[in-house]
């Protein structure tokens, strides 16, 4: 399984980062089953993150004939409720390092990121994972509509306005697209991934050499609907 986590001007280090090293690590683990590498839609360059100017490098262009899977991870900034930001912030305007969330998320409409992941979630053989507001930026795209998917819980609302089922869940898995909640998920992503695609066994190493426990049901859209308690 061949992983491309995508970079965009304003991500957020810890969505990129924590899924990440734990895919790699499961390379690692797997005898090289699973592979990662950061990416842009632009292609390799330098990408500047929303947190303190932080950057890492994408060493190559979003390819989708050599992706598997495609993670999107969501932005660092400002933190406010879509409703909050001033309507000339969410337009265009040059890119400041102390902006909102959601200004960040939107700008990634302006660029080639969303036409190609209409093409990775249109391709049958290519899975869809994001984390945190990775998802709005597939929402704000109208890729979500009807689908179930979790996000940080203040995009919630702005989740379920776009036609997308908006789930209070630790992960969601709906079948070709898995979305992580809070920024740390991003963890528990990597390592359910790795269960999902590689096995229990290497996920389970992987989460012992982090020292770290996964947290929460994966949900899915299965089995009976529970009763109100």
């Amino acid at each position: 399984m061949h992983v491309q986590v995508v970079l965009f001007d304003g991500f957020d280090p810890l969505d990129v980062v924590a899924p990440y090293e734990v895919l790699y690590a499961g390379g690692q683990a797997s005898g090289g089953a699973v592979t990662v590498e950061l990416v842009s839609a632009e292609g390799p360059r330098e990408v500047i993150s929303g947190t303190g100017g932080l950057a890492l490098c994408a060493v190559g262009a979003l390819d989708l004939k050599r992706a598997d899977l495609v993670l999107v991870p969501g932005a660092s900034g400002r933190v406010g409720e879509p409703g909050e930001v001033p309507e000339e912030e969410l337009g265009a305007g040059e890119w400041q390092q102390d902006e909102f969330i959601p200004v960040r998320l939107g700008r990634t409409l302006a660029t080639e990121l969303p036409a190609l992941l209409k093409l990775a979630m249109d391709d049958p053989g290519i899975t869809v994972a994001t984390v945190c507001g990775g998802s709005l930026v597939l929402a704000m795209a109208g890729l979500l509509e009807g689908r179930h998917a979790t996000t940080h819980h203040m995009g919630l609302d702005m989740l379920d306005a776009t036609g997308a089922h908006a789930v209070r869940a630790r992960i969601v898995d709906d079948g070709d697209l898995i979305t992580g909640a809070g920024v740390t998920s991003g963890l528990d992503l990597g390592l359910y991934l790795l269960e999902r695609e590689v096995g229990p066994r290497v996920a389970h190493a992987v989460e012992e050499f982090f020292a770290h426990e996964r947290r929460g049901t994966v949900w899915r859209p299965q089995g009976p609907t529970p009763t109100t308690f």
